[in-house]
């Protein structure tokens, strides 16, 4: 592998942040409580230890009303060679990162491991961090929710989850507090700046995965002299995000196609590997998807398919490769009992799902990074509607969704259904936010990470995302799946001499997964 030159970065970054870190408070570490170590693999929960460190629940107000970030610290396993602290996000928004720090030996290598203290925490509005809370009780939720459904179809459904989506951020207007005014992502990035101070460290270490890429983009602009080196994977484009709303999410849309795409012309030059391969995978996957706007279809196993059901399964398995084996079988179920005709000139008996495929299947949701998990709060779309403005018109929202859905036949009217439906009502209008200028220079250059064929966050917003920061370097995998950290020897050697030794990977180098699809 070609590595850039090491460049300087272990010393403090100036006396900007010395000045604004004098009188900072410093995070009080103690033993987590029982209910948090009952989530942490046995091995580690002697080491691990936690805070709940108060922050300023407006940033304009510094001495103003508090709130508190729930906090966990993983030690470097080698504390004499200790580096600092490496912050660690897993995206969402509205995904718990607390417990991040006991899992990044799947995505990081041991010397980093090694080298640093590893710190996750659940952002402000998210499970142990003051919660956002649009309902008083779960059954208010329930009966809200249920209302909307995430692909309606005809003219009722429609005006059916319009209504619900209204009374969804009415109750967020009545119930959420003044929390709904202070959860944009800029408000996360000062919390984590006053992380940073509160652990001692002149500069900041950062890994980012999905949205956490926005938030790194935000503190290197925000905080460029303190940024030491931040690592992104799986980016966003930052300013379409916070500029336009609707085509952010249009092209969201149009990643998972292009992902899907892929994925089906990977099927057919697979072969007797692809258990969809017969035939012409991409017909038979249109064909299907077409057969399900006429209503659901039961498998043998007595399974309930929905064409909701049908897109959110299949965009949560295109996050991950290793189920690509199973979304085939899966989808070939699908297709035998939705055009049972279709299955019997073809010659092939009707396939069904064995259970722990289908188990695997569900258990990715399409918009959320498989690595988090996600609590019943309302912060997915405090921030969404905080960062991504939306016009304050939800009438919009039939012809929009219409239109997207021709572009992108299979998610497009999905992806309408959420963002730009919620947020056109979202009670709070005017945000604080950041919305650029991208292009500050931090002092080492960011690294960036996106694979060609990222359904959530396309590969197009990596290139984006490098171009439009002041100092990047763009490092490109030749795989399928959202985010890539664990699953390229290549690029997380080139990662870990860039956090340890301040070694800047060149520029423009692509690399390959260590295991291929099927």
């Amino acid at each position: 592998m070609v590595l850039g030159t090491a460049v300087s970065g272990l010393a403090a970054t100036g006396t900007a942040a010395a000045r604004h870190d004098r009188g900072a408070a410093p995070v009080r570490w103690e033993k987590c409580a029982e209910d948090v170590l009952g989530l942490v693999p046995v091995e580690l929960r002697d080491r691990v230890t936690c805070a709940n460190h108060p922050v300023p629940l407006d940033h304009r107000e510094p001495r103003g009303e508090k709130i508190t970030i729930a906090m966990l610290k993983l030690p470097a396993t080698d504390p004499a060679n200790r580096i600092g602290s490496l912050f660690l996000n897993p995206g969402g928004p509205g995904g718990p990162g607390l417990y991040h720090p006991v899992r990044a030996g799947s995505f990081l290598q041991p010397e980093v491991l090694r080298r640093f203290d590893l710190i996750g925490f659940d952002p402000r509005g998210v499970a142990r961090s003051a919660p956002l809370r649009c309902f008083r009780t779960q059954e208010e939720a329930d009966e809200v929710n249920g209302r909307i459904l995430p692909l309606p179809l005809t003219r009722a459904e429609i005006r059916g989850t319009m209504d619900a989506t209204e009374d969804y951020t009415d109750a967020c207007r009545r119930n959420a507090g003044p929390l709904l005014k202070h959860i944009s992502t800029e408000d996360v990035a000062r919390d984590l700046d006053l992380f940073r101070a509160g652990v001692g460290d002149k500069s900041l270490n950062f890994v980012g995965f999905s949205y956490g890429t926005l938030l790194g983009a935000t503190y290197a602009n925000l905080f460029p002299e303190r940024s030491r080196a931040l690592v992104l994977d799986g980016n966003v484009d930052p300013a379409l995000r916070t500029s336009d709303g609707p085509e952010y999410d249009r092209q969201r849309a149009q990643g998972f196609e292009l992902a899907l795409d892929a994925f089906l012309k990977r099927c057919d030059t697979e072969g007797e590997k692809c258990a969809f391969s017969d035939g012409d995978p991409r017909a038979k996957f249109d064909a299907t998807r077409d057969a399900l706007r006429g209503g659901p279809v039961t498998l043998p196993s007595g399974e309930v398919v929905t064409l909701a059901d049908f897109s959110s399964r299949v965009g949560g398995a295109l996050y991950s490769p290793a189920v690509f084996k199973a979304l085939a079988a899966w989808l070939r179920a699908v297709h035998d009992a939705a055009l049972p005709s279709a299955a019997t000139r073809a010659g092939a008996p009707v396939l069904d799902v064995p259970s722990a495929t289908k188990r695997g299947l569900a258990d990715m949701r399409v918009g959320i990074a498989p690595a988090a998990e996600y609590v019943d709060d309302d912060a997915y779309f405090g921030v969404n509607c905080s960062d991504k403005p939306f016009p304050r018109n939800p009438e919009r929202y039939p012809a929009v969704a219409a239109r997207w859905e021709r572009e992108s036949p299979t998610f497009g009217r999905g992806q309408a259904t959420a963002d730009l439906l919620t947020c056109a009502s979202w009670p709070v209008p005017h945000p604080d936010r950041y919305a650029g200028p991208w292009h500050k220079r931090t002092p080492n250059p960011v690294v960036v990470v996106g694979n060609y064929y990222d359904p959530a966050t396309q590969y197009r917003f990596a290139q984006r995302m490098a171009r439009q920061l002041g100092n990047a370097r763009l490092l490109s995998v030749d795989s399928f799946g959202h985010c890539v950290l664990g699953d390229s020897a290549g690029v997380d050697t080139a990662v870990t001499d860039y956090l340890v030794n301040l070694r800047v990977p060149a520029d423009g180098q692509v690399f390959q997964p260590d295991v291929q699809p099927f």
